[in-house]
């Protein structure tokens, strides 16, 4: 008689921990952090763009042979835009997934609705959609050219960056965008820092604090290169 065997088949432990709620949660925290981490220097970069076009074209152009001659031209950049696709996409695919189990966890609507959350909460998910349409237009715009209001001229990022915000379409989309960044990373970085464990109740004003100052520092850098262009500072 042949003896039935049989094969436990557990998942491993990265598929336990991805499965997770836990899981998914660290890794919309973890990611989120890279994401903000580049936002910061990004903003710093932009700011270039007040000491004048040499400096702003100088500075584009560093980015592109940052690690040479160890890495070959634009190299570097291109590590740094995978990351940032991973970073971006593994947060995407969290925050649905946790969305929709939350909703299946509450598939009864409640009697008496109370508003729980703050603002920036309750427009999380749709901060975000907003944030990842804002990321095609951008890259369309001064990065391949294809969206670009005028001629694109490549090499030439300070005039490329003029002729966007000369625009009144372009002050809103990249405005709103900014916008609705602020309010993302005020409840996202402190969200981040619970999930990691940063959290508690001596260091919660702190916390909030940082996340509050951040986001005002991010919208008030991001948003003053527009408002540059519109007042003439910088043309």
């Amino acid at each position: 008689m042949a003896l039935a065997t049989r094969t436990d088949r557990r998942p491993s432990m990265t598929r336990t921990i991805w499965d997770s709620t836990v899981g998914k949660k660290t890794v919309m925290a973890v990611s989120g952090l890279i994401m903000l981490g580049y936002l910061v220097a990004h903003m710093i970069g932009n700011l270039k763009i007040f000491f004048g076009t040499s400096s702003f074209n100088e500075y584009a152009h560093w980015l592109r042979t940052l690690g040479e001659p160890i890495l070959h031209y634009e190299w570097a950049l291109w590590m740094l835009r995978v990351v940032l696709v991973v970073a971006v996409v593994a947060h995407g695919v969290c925050a649905y997934q946790l969305s929709r189990r939350d909703i299946r966890a509450r598939p009864a609507r409640y009697v008496h609705k109370k508003a729980r959350a703050s603002y920036a909460t309750r427009t999380m998910r749709w901060g975000g959609i907003i944030l990842v349409l804002f990321l095609v237009w951008h890259i369309l715009d001064l990065t391949t050219g294809h969206a670009h209001p005028g001629g694109f001229e490549k090499g030439r990022p300070y005039q490329n960056v003029v002729d966007t915000f000369s625009t009144w379409y372009g002050n809103v989309v990249y405005i709103t965008a900014v916008l609705a960044l602020g309010l993302h990373v005020r409840h996202g970085f402190w969200s981040a820092a619970q999930t990691l464990g940063a959290g508690s109740r001596s260091r919660d004003r702190f916390l909030k604090t940082s996340a509050n100052a951040l986001a005002l520092l991010l919208t008030v850098g991001f948003v003053s290169v527009p408002v540059g262009v519109m007042t003439g500072l910088v043309s």
